[in-house]
């Protein structure tokens, strides 16, 4: 065995440190090591930050032990849930130093080499240069020791770390206090044992793709105007002066048209919040990191957010959608999964989306609908999760109704005056740098977002299946846009809850000649206007059904 595969066998993820401090030359040859990693397209973007503050190191502490508490309640069973307890899995206040080794999502502003398949490139760099740093302190007799367990953003927030500057997680370095009787710690203590030779499988058989192009027919509606006189006259006869229930009338035609019937029922209604990243969020466009998006969908999962409780205090079924986070989600949970990719491209330099990636979204999101609705499922609403997304969403609004992009753009998720402003400049960028061709489908693919087409072809699949379709805000409106652009029959079943705070909503709803349910100034997403309208939609249903007409009442109708 050489003496490099000593190192590499005896580098631990160290948990115990003794008291000696690091030697600045100690550290200097470890992050040189770290700087002599691969670094995609020789980008720099590995940057490194050293804590010796007792009281920075206790913050960071807290951090960990907030979430700790989180994994605790993630555990599988009371004696795994006890196990977890006994492992140590942190010395961030024992170990002499820490590191916080980050990468720089910045370097994406220009073309980079590499970074076309995946921008997480950007990140591997990094973790290579960890690996280094942790060889090296290995052969100098020291070692790291790696904390994930915290909420980044708040990491972020607490160490000061600029927009573009995204760590990997908390080092710990100092002299090991044990050697783990040469095993991982994990194994040692019995948690896990790792196998003894490495996961290889030859792949010989090139499998072809499946993709086949969807096409959404555009159905003739029969001649429905009898039916229609019928409906009216039906809400016309209730005990009520003509038209005074205002809008739930107009709301209780639609869905009896939608239903072809005078006794309308909404059954089995369904939510589904549909979440991805965009590669435009590098750019500064938002008020938020894009690790957001994954914490946002585990909030989901666990029923934490919003849209959660609105949809369990309405007896709304809901679905979680991952249609391209950028993140591996654990397998046994109830998202469903529909990933493209981990994230979109950045549309600054060039197509967020290939082809082939758009018509994946349009199936994706059908097949998804189409489940539903074999359930008995015939209402249906939307909504969006993703860092970056209302972006995504002013570009096609822009593109799709030949408008300035200062008119399309709001703030999002909740950015500052000179944060708008330089949102405003790089959208422009963005499409002034745009050389496609002029169809409306190309520039879909270049500009568009995961879980904005796959709701495009979830609402076009709900169309197919005769469904009501609820929408929520800004960026539902902006897919419902495109799908309306493909079929525009789909308009006599969309119900439009709200009207956003974002300014380019209501335009978007002057254009299709419609009008929202709520005025709430809501700019949240995640399909909480729906939620919201949800209860008014159901007493549109039941005046329609239960209340009384002149005729049955014994009231005069004059």
């Amino acid at each position: 065995m050489t003496y490099l595969d000593e190192i590499l066998k005896s580098r631990r993820d160290t948990r115990h440190f003794t008291e000696d401090q690091v030697p600045d030359a100690v550290l200097e040859k470890a992050l040189q090591a770290g700087h002599w990693a691969p670094s995609v397209g020789l980008t720099d973007a590995t940057k490194y930050y050293v804590i010796r503050s007792a009281k920075i190191k206790k913050a960071i502490k807290n951090l960990f032990l907030d979430y700790d508490e989180k994994a605790v309640a993630l555990t599988d069973d009371e004696q795994q849930k006890q196990a977890y307890k006994a492992l140590k899995l942190e010395a961030i206040e024992e170990a002499p130093l820490g590191l916080v080794i980050c990468y720089d999502r910045s370097v994406l502003n220009n073309f980079t080499i590499g970074t076309v398949g995946s921008n997480e490139a950007v990140k591997f760099s990094s973790v290579c240069a960890a690996q280094n740093i942790w060889l090296s302190l290995t052969e100098q007799g020291y070692s790291m020791g790696w904390v994930s367990i915290l909420n980044y953003y708040q990491f972020k927030e607490l160490l000061g770390l600029p927009e573009n500057i995204e760590p990997l997680g908390y080092f710990c370095v100092g002299k090991p206090a044990t050697n783990y009787d040469n095993q991982p710690m994990l194994q040692q203590l019995n948690w896990k044992q790792k196998q003894e030779i490495p996961l290889v499988e030859e792949i010989t058989v090139l499998h072809e793709s499946k993709i086949e192009k969807v096409f959404f027919d555009t159905k003739k509606e029969m001649d429905a105007a009898a039916f229609a006189n019928a409906l009216q006259h039906k809400i016309d006869q209730k005990t009520k002066p003509t038209g005074s229930l205002g809008v739930l009338e107009v709301l209780a035609k639609q869905i009896g048209m939608v239903f072809q019937t005078l006794e309308p029922k909404i059954t089995k209604p369904n939510l589904v919040v549909f979440a991805a990243d965009h590669g435009i969020a590098n750019h500064g466009v938002s008020a938020y990191p894009q690790d957001v998006t994954r914490q946002m969908v585990n909030n989901f999962l666990r029923g934490g957010a919003a849209i959660n409780v609105f949809c369990k205090q309405n007896k709304i079924q809901l679905a979680i959608v991952d249609a391209g986070v950028n993140y591996d989600f654990p397998m046994n949970t109830d998202l469903i999964s529909a990933k493209i990719g981990k994230g979109t491209h950045s549309f600054l330099q060039g197509p967020a989306m290939s082809k082939t990636e758009i018509e994946l979204c349009f199936i994706k999101g059908s097949e998804i609908v189409a489940t539903i609705a074999k359930t008995g499922s015939n209402c249906i609403g939307f909504g969006e999760m993703g860092i970056g997304n209302t972006a995504t969403a002013s570009v096609l609004m822009s593109i799709i109704l030949e408008l300035p992009i200062q008119d399309c753009v709001g703030k999002g998720t909740g950015v500052n005056d000179a944060q708008l402003i330089q949102k405003i400049n790089i959208l422009k960028k963005c499409i002034a740098n745009y050389n496609g061709s002029d169809d409306l489908e190309s520039k879909l693919g270049y500009f568009g977002g995961f879980e904005i087409m796959q709701m495009v072809g979830g609402m076009l699949q709900a169309k197919e299946a005769n469904m009501l379709i609820l929408l929520d805000g800004f960026i539902c409106s902006v897919a419902f846009l495109i799908a309306f652009k493909k079929n525009p029959s789909i308009i006599k079943n969309a119900i439009f809850c709200h009207s956003s705070a974002e300014q380019g909503h209501q335009k978007i709803l002057d254009y299709l000649g419609v009008r929202s349910l709520l005025q709430l100034d809501l700019r949240l997403g995640e399909g909480t206007g729906c939620a919201i309208a949800f209860p008014i939609i159901e007493l549109a249903v039941a005046f329609l059904n239960d209340m009384a007409s002149f005729e049955s009442a014994g009231v005069s109708s004059r």
